[in-house]
């Protein structure tokens, strides 16, 4: 949601690790301003974590989609009030059909119930925008007014005409929801996207004192 004065810079690259936790309730204190990043597991989420990081191995990359299962947390320098949060992968890992429910269950608690969440951003392939699951994360983060912003991914890997008529089109099939969620391409090689990605953070991180005040309450 807009600011209603002009956000402050951050520095991304100070991010540092915080802990892992694999259920909401052992993530650190739910105070502050976090942004979540979720995606399928081959949508490119730690890669542009570490672009927006400028760090090579912040998240983790694996060359088997599926294999982050945990709440990562990273804050900001010595900030701990203000966090990115790389929620596990879903929907092509090659895990048993229970455990993929149990992560389900643990994103769904997350996105439902952390009240120091600001907003989450979505990773999709360019290529293949909207999945299922995709459409299940736009859900809950409807259900409580949660802003979003899509990064379509691996942009270098179609030509621009093709890249930008993906994002046409989804932005088309998203036009009721126009008033939360934003869309943009993104590509974590070629660093294309980084600063609009990074004024969203900015926006969504500022947190006036009177705000976090409330937060503590």
């Amino acid at each position: 949601m807009p600011a209603t004065h002009a956000a402050k810079a951050l520095n991304y690259s100070t991010a540092r690790f915080m802990k892992s936790a694999p259920t909401l309730v052992l993530c650190p204190d739910d105070t502050g301003a976090e942004v979540a990043f979720a995606g399928r597991s081959n949508a490119g989420k730690s890669s542009a974590i570490n672009t927006l990081t400028r760090q090579k191995a912040l998240a983790r990359t694996s060359r088997t989609p599926g294999r982050t299962q945990l709440i990562n947390s990273f804050c900001l320098g010595n900030d701990e009030a203000l966090r990115l949060i790389d929620l596990p992968g879903y929907g092509y890992a090659k895990v048993p059909g229970a455990v993929k429910r149990e992560w389900q269950a643990h994103l769904s608690d997350y996105l439902c119930n952390r009240q120091s969440l600001r907003g989450l951003v979505l990773m999709m392939d360019v290529r293949h925008p909207l999945t299922e699951f995709d459409e299940l994360l736009l859900g809950f983060a409807d259900e409580r007014d949660l802003p979003v912003h899509i990064l379509l991914t691996k942009a270098d890997k179609l030509k621009k005409g093709p890249a930008n008529a993906s994002l046409q089109k989804v932005r088309k099939q998203l036009i009721e929801w126009e008033d939360l969620v934003t869309v943009q391409l993104f590509s974590a090689l070629k660093k294309d996207g980084l600063e609009t990605l990074s004024a969203r953070l900015d926006q969504w991180l500022d947190t006036p004192e009177e705000e976090s005040q409330n937060l503590e309450d």
